[in-house]
């Protein structure tokens, strides 16, 4: 089957060619210019007023059969072209809409995603890539046209309002994601979905520290805050950018550090300085000096290069930077020993 563009072309283009053919041949025939044009115009579209002159000629009457047919027929083949077009499009929203509802229908345990902005579009890749099955519901149709493109499942509405989450699956769901960038909506959203799913797993986004509080009295499992995560993340680059570097080349997640403290442990860099106690000392000795213990994660040297496969045995050298595992309150104890330069009275270091 022709597509409806190809046939509106295709039309278009036998009609203006018998329109300037017909034309043509009653300017022949001996007609003024305004004569033969009026002609074509009344003969094609059918207006059925009196014939401009009279057509005795044979030939002449079999032109304007001709003149008739292609261009009723042309105009007919574009006509169609267009109704093609607005049929199919209507027939596919329709038949689209029914194949997303019963893909959002067959899913159990999915997550729903409230929000397909910026960190919405972010968390729906990633989401993917997990092969972990999702739903996507947002206000703005442009967005979720994308999101559909993409072959995400998506619902158009209001997470507010319940009939919304509904067609997400909300009562199948096992976590829910808000989202958008408004406080207020997040709390409605997270009020909604867990008054209609009380064992739903709800992970809400805040813009305001504030907002915290106020989420997870609504029924949040957990609140994560972007702006204070990206200030965190930017003042680590500043205080440890060889610990930050060096996880960020490990790809460890950030949940693995969220967990470490709260447990009272994080990743720390100290760095040895000349003619500190520390140099030499093996790592045996180090990761169990202190009051609780460290542990070495690597060493970056004083050339720019790591060194991750530790064994016990390996020295410290100046200008290495120790990358290690401890609790927060230690770390001062080894700062303060790695900067501390060596004295040495009558042959011995103290």
């Amino acid at each position: 089957m022709n597509s409806p563009l190809r046939k509106i072309l295709l039309g278009t283009s036998v009609f203006v060619i018998a329109t300037i053919v017909a034309v043509i041949g009653y300017w022949m025939a001996g007609w003024s210019l305004l004569e033969s044009i009026y002609m074509v115009t009344i003969t094609i579209y059918g207006v059925g007023y009196g014939e401009v002159r009279p057509i005795d000629d044979p030939r002449l009457m079999l032109f304007t059969i001709g003149v008739i047919v292609a261009g009723c027929t042309s105009a007919i083949y574009v006509l169609g072209g267009f109704v093609q077009m607005i049929a199919e499009g209507e027939i596919n929203r329709v038949l689209g809409a029914r194949r997303m509802t019963k893909g959002i229908e067959r899913l159990t345990n999915h997550v729903i995603v409230c929000g397909y902005g910026r960190v919405g579009q972010i968390l729906a890749r990633e989401l993917a890539d997990a092969s972990q099955d999702f739903v996507i519901v947002d206000t703005n149709q442009e967005r979720l046209r994308q999101a559909e493109q993409q072959g995400f499942l998506v619902v158009l509405g209001d997470a507010t309002e319940e009939f919304v989450l509904e067609s997400a699956g909300v009562e199948r769901a096992s976590v829910l994601a808000c989202v958008l960038p408004d406080d207020v909506k997040n709390v409605f959203i997270t009020l909604t979905a867990h008054d209609l799913n009380p064992k739903l797993e709800i992970v809400a986004r805040g813009e305001s520290p504030s907002s915290r509080q106020k989420l997870l009295r609504s029924g949040a499992s957990r609140v994560v805050l972007p702006a204070t995560i990206g200030a965190t993340k930017i003042a680590q680059l500043i205080l440890r950018p060889s610990a930050e570097s060096l996880l960020a080349g490990d790809a460890i997640e950030d949940r693995f550090n969220d967990e470490l403290q709260q447990i009272g442990l994080n990743f720390h860099e100290v760095r040895i300085q000349e003619d500190s106690p520390l140099i030499d000392t093996p790592l045996s000795e180090l990761e169990v000096c202190g009051a609780t213990g460290w542990l070495v994660v690597a060493i970056r040297r004083a050339d720019g290069s790591v060194e991750r496969s530790l064994t016990s045995q390996v020295g410290l050298r100046a200008d290495d930077t120790v990358i290690l595992l401890g609790h927060c309150n230690s770390i001062p104890e080894l700062r303060q020993r790695a900067e501390r330069k060596q004295v040495t009275y009558r042959g011995a270091r103290l």
